[in-house]
């Protein structure tokens, strides 16, 4: 008679801080896996407390109440199937991140975490201490199991030590963040059965967290590399899957398909702003609305990930508005049925002139009367968002944060940023795409939601008459291109230069982005959707000297 260990997985959207919903979640999840008559449920890297709860796990009370929390479900499991629930776990005075196995009414076990990731956007060591002594290996229905977290199975230490001390399968609970290149790496980088041929199971959350967002792809893998993908990516949901201990296979009905490309990344930038909203209790987004791109796509982004009525966009426009600029705001906002309404900034522009008449005589209007206008715009969009509720949600991209070209406490100004992460020429791109195909799970409308002459004509901060982007940078492409090399790959300027690009405009380029650390330090958050964000991936001195010689 063969061993089979029957498990639901769960991949879920967890709140960090929220112990008492998380709770309620895991054993809505907990009800499931009795209903169905699993024998185990497992519930994703720390999910009682949420991941990354950052310092939060320094607090003693959050720990304190987490493994309060897990010892009340485990009191449940009494009369049903077994739990594995991530939680912070104080053993004496170590501080670990531990997978918990709840059996029999008790806590029956404990792992914790021995690869403590301390890269990019992950700083653990500094808040948890790994795992030692020997590692445990559970037998559910007579088969020995193993338990890795996340970045445990990156290196083939831990998984080829469970296999050492009899484990037949590993179950992974993960709280592994989305960026574009993440499925490839997960599907060949792992150790687990490359390294040992024992079979795992992921299971990941799912939802978006400040500036990150997890995708989930639950997925499992067979003793011969044989992939079950059993949970689609940006979705919450359950899946059964059976587990044969004869044949170290896994079966499941459910067997879906990931999104890959434009539309895994704009449902990504959907996920992360909305959950950013909802979590943080905002009845919606207030956005200024400048009839270019960049605003045009966030309204997009903004509309799909919280519907039209929670989005609020506002034209406000100076003398140097164009008539082109005002007629694609509206037709943009209408096309996605968002809330529409114009604000004219000009009094409090010619009231600041008057304010600063005489100190600015004897000078020629430059950069300062142009950030005046950004900034009254800002002005005005916080003062709705103070009087009604909605948050500030700022549209600049990663090519204008790279090299400067926003105004501190003027377009910057927001809570959010869906674009932070996003080159301009990418922005573009994205724009097209969303033409085109409406991405599952968005509650904005399909067709042409952002007119085509936002998408083709010049951009322009309309600051000035005239105006055009390509007055102060160079063209996008190489703009970006040289970016890419400086920021994501930390390329040598002169092999930036070797790929054909004018060495007096590199050298200006790496000069704006160095002097732009300041601003940056002070933008709101944003969503990581490449492999190097400003923020976490990223932190240069505000202070520094250093150009590439």
């Amino acid at each position: 008679m063969s061993k089979n260990l029957k498990i639901l997985v769960a991949q879920l959207n967890p709140v960090v801080g929220d112990i008492k919903g998380n709770l309620e979640l895991a054993r809505g999840a907990y009800a499931e896996a009795k209903d169905k008559g699993a024998d185990l449920l497992v519930l994703s890297e720390l999910f009682i407390l949420g991941y990354p709860a950052e310092d939060l796990v320094l607090k003693p009370a959050a720990v304190e109440d987490s493994m309060k929390a897990v010892q009340d479900l485990a009191a449940e499991t009494a009369s049903g199937p077994a739990v594995i629930i991530g939680s912070p776990w104080m053993d004496g005075k170590k501080r670990h991140n531990s997978a918990v196995l709840l059996k029999d009414g008790a806590v029956a076990g404990r792992y914790d975490k021995r690869e403590l990731p301390n890269y990019g956007v992950f700083d653990e060591k500094r808040i948890f201490d790994a795992g030692d002594g020997p590692l445990p290996v559970f037998e559910l229905n007579g088969i020995p199991c193993g338990i890795a977290i996340c970045e445990d199975i990156w290196y083939p230490r831990v998984p080829s030590a469970l296999a050492e001390a009899g484990a037949e399968m590993l179950i992974v609970p993960n709280g592994s963040p989305w960026r574009r290149t993440v499925q490839v790496e997960r599907h060949t980088s792992f150790s687990a059965w490359t390294k040992t041929g024992v079979p795992y199971l992921f299971v990941n959350q799912v939802g978006g967290q400040d500036e990150l967002v997890f995708d989930g792809s639950s997925y499992a893998v067979d003793f011969d590399g044989t992939e079950h993908q059993l949970l689609g990516d940006f979705v919450t949901g359950t899946a059964l899957v059976t587990y044969d201990g004869e044949t170290h296979q896994f079966a499941s009905e459910s067997q879906v398909e990931l999104t890959s490309g434009w539309e895994a990344e704009y449902r990504a930038a959907v996920m992360a702003l909305g959950d950013y909203v909802n979590k943080n209790r905002f009845p919606g987004v207030v956005l200024g609305m400048s009839g270019g791109i960049d605003s045009a796509l966030t309204a997009a982004i903004a509309v799909d990930a919280l519907g039209a009525d929670r989005v609020w966009c506002v034209m406000l426009p100076s003398k140097y508005t164009s008539s082109d600029s005002l007629e694609d705001a509206k037709l943009c906002a209408e096309a996605l049925g968002a809330r529409y309404d114009t604000i004219n900034i000009r009094p409090g522009v010619n009231a600041l002139d008057e304010m600063l008449n005489e100190a600015f005589a004897d000078t020629q209007p430059d950069t300062t009367e142009e950030n005046i206008q950004s900034r009254l715009r800002a002005v005005t969009l916080m003062a709705l968002s103070n009087k009604f509720g909605h948050m500030v949600v700022t549209t600049g991209n990663k090519s204008e944060m790279a090299v400067g070209y926003a105004t501190l406490y003027g377009d910057m100004c927001g809570g959010y940023n869906a674009l932070k992460d996003f080159w301009k020429t990418e922005v573009f791109e994205l724009a097209r795409w969303r033409n085109m195909a409406v991405p599952k799970g968005a509650l904005g409308p399909g067709g042409e939601v952002i007119p085509m002459r936002i998408i083709t004509k010049p951009p322009s901060a309309e600051l000035r008459e005239d105006q055009k982007d390509e007055d102060s940078l160079p063209p996008y492409d190489v703009l970006d291109d040289i970016l890419r090399g400086l920021v994501e790959g930390e390329e040598d300027v002169e092999d930036i230069i070797a790929r054909g690009h004018d060495p007096a405009v590199v050298k200006r380029i790496e000069h704006l982005l160095y002097i732009a650390e300041y601003k940056r330090r002070q933008a709101p958050p944003g969503v990581k959707i490449g492999g190097k964000n400003f923020g976490r991936d990223r932190r240069y001195p505000i202070t520094n000297r250093f150009r590439d010689a």
